[in-house]
């Protein structure tokens, strides 16, 4: 088999592994068919994330724990941003925060945690306190003084939403597999970031809640994000992540100090900041490229 057969079969595999956004859409009788899979097509699918290799503490070489800003007004990772508005589009294209809640309320992810060293757990409570604000207009208020009751068209409930996720941060390992040779990259936690619920109009992002990564590869497998070039063949969130397919930079390493972040050692100074991140990037690229210097 000459190469342009491999890589024509390879491509095959690929799409047949793939296509399930819209499954069953040329052969459904009625709307309702679209995108549900008979069991035999899911027998046949066997259609399960990528499983990671084992690696031995003895073969890692070089290690460095580093945390990532994904900022989502970036157009490169748009994917994990839309659709923000999900009442005139079809059920199998959510964005990865409703993913994420989704999963969370129905049990699928069990365990969301309050930090990204995956100390203490969120309970259900505390979702709901980041998640929800309930609030009196002024003249509600007003009417509460002055009657003692308040009409329901005077308090107000807002919720956070996919439109109100501005980032997402991202907690990996960066590592040097000397049996294999090469500097890999391991993720390990996602958090999506936005606003206080209490200070919505505020700049400053704070991640809602940390969901250890592997715990989510099933659901995140399952769940496909939009490819702009084509609809047949839809990336997995599962895949995009793994596969670092999304910009984002360095806010903080693990150091000495605290693990302090980038921010608290050059305050107010962006420009110093993404120096910094490309610095510590290039830190940990030439570890692998020294490496192989003679």
């Amino acid at each position: 088999m000459n190469f342009k057969s491999l890589l024509a079969v390879l491509c095959g595999v690929l799409i047949s592994s793939n296509v399930c956004a819209q499954a069953n859409l040329l052969n459904a009788k009625s709307p309702t068919e679209i995108g549900v899979k008979t069991e035999e097509q899911k027998a046949l699918d066997n259609d399960k994330p990528l499983e990671y290799g084992y690696v031995d503490d003895r073969d890692i070489m070089f290690a460095k724990m580093t945390w990532e800003k994904v900022i989502l007004d970036e157009r490169v990772n748009f994917p994990l941003y839309y659709p923000i508005d999900t009442n005139n589009i079809g059920n199998n294209r959510r964005s990865l925060f409703d993913v994420f809640t989704k999963a969370i309320a129905d049990g699928e992810i069990e365990s969301v945690y309050n930090d990204s060293y995956f100390t203490g757990k969120r309970t259900a409570k505390e979702m709901e306190d980041i998640s929800t604000k309930i609030d009196t207009l002024p003249i509600g208020i007003d009417q509460f003084n002055a009657e003692g009751i308040i009409d329901p068209e005077y308090i107000t409930e807002v919720h956070i939403g996919s439109a109100d996720i501005k980032a997402y941060f991202i907690k990996g390992l960066w590592y040097f597999d000397k049996r294999q040779g090469e500097l890999k990259y391991r993720l390990l936690g996602i958090a999506p970031a936005g606003p206080d619920i209490n200070f919505t109009d505020q700049d400053d992002l704070i991640p809602y809640f940390w969901i250890f990564f592997p715990d989510a590869r099933e659901v995140l497998h399952e769940a496909k994000s939009f490819n702009d070039k084509n609809s047949a063949v839809p990336f997995s969130f599962d895949h995009i992540l793994n596969a670092r397919r999304f910009n984002g930079h360095i806010i903080k390493e693990e150091n000495v100090f605290g693990d302090r972040t980038v921010e608290e050692y050059i305050p107010e100074n962006a420009l110093m900041q993404l120096l910094e991140s490309k610095r510590i990037k290039e830190k940990i690229r030439n570890f692998e490229l020294d490496m192989w210097s003679y």
